[in-house]
């Protein structure tokens, strides 16, 4: 295996109640979700939304908004946002809630640092005031005032969100309880399965059922669309994987592959990715786990053709598998662990390992997303890494890990270099009198 380079980890965030599901809401804004259930322990359930910076050397995080759901924990969500809306669903026990959520555009006025010959003739730095929107256009009569009465005072917009219930269906009816949830990339699909095994299509954001398919025999592990909107994957404790017409509903193909030695093994998780060169076709990747861990069996990562349902690549991992990301342009797959709580990233279409950190979380990592690398609405946030994927785990930590740039010659030393080669080469032939 060619060497890796070591990520740098940094905690973001530390939350009072374990997490379980981390998305992106939008290029700049996380959303985390968890809790303690319903026993009456006095740990919370619901959501926190955390603003991401780069402030030149290092990611920071900043709260935005905490909403509890009461005795309901989310163990899953997903996001989706278009030119007028973003909308949150989430998994509350048996039920899909989804969630509008309103933003407001406020400006914050920021007291300046002042030298100390201002400060003698301005005594008075305004401390930090918030304008909401619709403050904005009474206040813009006063602008040229007040900032001749404080020229110590800077104004910075940011974004203020409200999380605002709406419908709700139920989607698991066995114990029932929801276990995970998707939406299309193009908003228009919404996909849930449960403990029942099931399958169920709805039509988003309306949440009118479009159709089920009775697609596993046990719970459901995982779910995800293709990037064209076209095919659902769908895994679960059965030990099966199939991926399904969205426009039918009916089965497109089975993936299954020859196991070492006849072991059997499980798929943990599921998740599309484009192919960088060609962003009209995609990749599939699943995590498989040994259901027994004896002798030298080991977890892998594959990588499989969708419309063929062929293997085309696995990577050996050497111990249990708990998450999977893959970044939207394709390019990185990160899988987080089980017992070590393990981070490592991948180059996705060789599936060779790049980044290791070991024990990122104290316990199993129980979700991963990339900061997004193409972003139409919104400019993804600068930072001098290749890439960075956020993790969290039950141990409460909300962690963000880098991947360094490879490092390169400059052009300068390279051609200096070739120069000096051909240089002393010419003088050995010709001292040799070759």
């Amino acid at each position: 295996m060619a060497p890796t380079r070591r990520g740098t980890e940094g905690l973001l965030a530390r939350v009072n109640f374990p997490l379980y599901t981390v998305q992106m809401l939008t290029s700049h804004h996380i959303v985390v979700g968890g809790g303690g259930g319903s026993s009456k322990t006095g740990v919370a359930n619901g959501f926190e939304i955390f603003e991401l910076m780069f402030d030149g050397k290092k990611f920071v995080a900043e709260e935005m908004i905490r909403h509890e759901t009461g005795p309901s924990v989310v163990m899953n969500c997903a996001c989706h946002s278009n030119s007028k809306r973003i909308y949150l669903v989430a998994g509350q026990e048996s039920h899909c809630q989804l969630y509008n959520v309103n933003v407001d555009i406020v400006e914050e006025d920021v007291a300046r640092n002042v030298s100390s010959e201002d400060a003698a003739n301005n005594s008075s730095v305004r401390r930090r005031r918030t304008l909401s929107k619709s403050e904005n256009g009474s206040s813009k009569s006063n602008q040229s005032t007040s900032n001749t009465v404080d020229s110590s005072k800077t104004s910075q917009r940011r974004l203020r969100f409200h999380l605002k219930p709406d419908e709700s269906v139920q989607s698991d009816f066995k114990e029932p309880l929801q276990r995970v949830v998707r939406i299309s990339l193009d908003g228009n699909l919404m996909a849930t399965g449960g403990t029942d095994g099931v399958v169920r299509l709805w039509e988003f954001p309306s949440m009118n059922p479009k159709f089920s398919m009775e697609a596993h025999s046990k719970e459901i592990d995982d779910l995800d669309f293709s990037p064209d909107n076209k095919l659902l994957a769908s895994i679960s404790k059965d030990g099966q994987a199939f991926t399904w017409c969205c426009k039918t509903g009916k089965k497109h193909q089975i993936l299954s592959w020859t196991t070492p030695n006849g072991n059997k093994y499980l798929y943990k998780r599921c998740r599309y990715g484009i192919v960088e060169e060609d962003r009209t076709r995609s990749r599939l990747f699943t995590l498989a786990n040994p259901v027994a861990r004896t002798g030298k069996q080991l977890s892998y990562i594959q990588m499989w053709d969708p419309v063929t349902g062929e293997m085309k690549k696995s990577s050996l991992i050497e111990e249990s598998l708990s998450a999977l990301a893959v970044r939207d342009d394709g390019r990185f797959a990160a899988v987080g662990t089980m017992f070590s709580g393990s981070v490592y990233l991948y180059i996705a279409f060789s599936l060779q390992r790049v980044m290791t950190v070991n024990h990122a979380h104290s316990m199993f990592v129980t979700g991963l997303e990339f900061l997004p690398a193409l972003c139409d609405s919104q400019p993804s946030i600068t930072t001098v890494s290749e890439a960075a994927v956020i993790s969290i785990s039950v141990d409460n930590k909300i962690c963000i890990h880098s991947l360094p740039f490879r490092r390169t010659l400059p052009p300068w030393l390279v051609i200096m270099f070739i120069i000096v080669t051909l240089f002393f080469t010419f003088v050995f032939c010709s001292y040799m009198g070759l």
